[in-house]
């Protein structure tokens, strides 16, 4: 990390290096037991295929952990990286998923051309930006998107907005905060950002989890008569 790296993106850092190694034995697959997912995972992947075109840009698997999300979308054939802020967590997807790339990178920061990215998948990784940061990260998703391209979120949410720290993770001390969402407040920051809001989906919560699930599928607008 830069020296003049925010502490918001440096404390996920550091706080997923330390629990690396037992979230990705603990959650190899999260996918595994959830349709609903899946279910999203495969309509994305059908707003991303344009019909006709000649090569199909690259999708971003954005806070890609131990890396099964971009190994899904690679089996439902679509050419994906991922990008996670941790290194230990992308070191970790580089050993289980060989086949696949893995950067080491921040979404407050894409290190990429504008319009090169054909479709930007964040499961559960805008949960730890700050609200005053998140135009920003949907304004880089807009700028790095061809026209057309979809983005899929995913989030926790509840009947209003809130945050909390958690401070121990499987015996380690961490520094994480996380941030949960209404699904109307986030698809107001993407309208702003001029990301076109597909569609919303909010699951209840299952098992061990503590409040519900949003997805969202937005789409950065094509040219007129496209």
């Amino acid at each position: 990390m830069r020296a003049d790296t925010p502490d918001f993106v440096q404390s996920p850092q550091a706080s997923y290096d330390a629990i690396a190694e037992d979230y990705a034995a603990g959650f190899p697959d999260s996918l595994a037991g959830r349709p609903l997912e899946r279910a999203l995972l495969a309509a994305f992947v059908d707003l991303v295929r344009a019909p006709g075109a000649p090569v199909q840009p690259p999708v971003a698997d954005i806070g890609s952990g131990p890396g099964y999300v971009a190994a899904r979308l690679h089996d439902l054939g679509l050419p994906v990286f991922g990008v996670d802020v941790s290194p230990r967590m992308v070191a970790l997807a580089r050993r289980a998923h060989p086949g696949l790339r893995f950067h080491v990178g921040s979404m407050t920061a894409l290190d990429l051309p504008d319009e090169t990215l054909g479709g930007i998948v964040a499961l559960y990784s805008i949960i730890h930006v700050p609200d005053e940061h998140l135009p920003s990260v949907f304004a880089g998703f807009h700028r790095v998107l061809v026209p057309g391209a979809p983005v899929l979120l995913g989030f926790q949410s509840g009947a209003e907005d809130g945050r909390a720290r958690l401070t121990e993770r499987f015996g380690q001390e961490i520094s994480l905060d996380c941030y949960w969402r209404t699904p109307e407040t986030v698809a107001a920051q993407l309208r702003q950002a001029g990301l076109e809001l597909h569609s919303r989906v909010l699951r209840e919560a299952e098992g061990e989890e503590q409040r519900p699930r949003a997805f969202l599928l937005a789409r950065k607008p094509a040219p007129a008569g496209a």
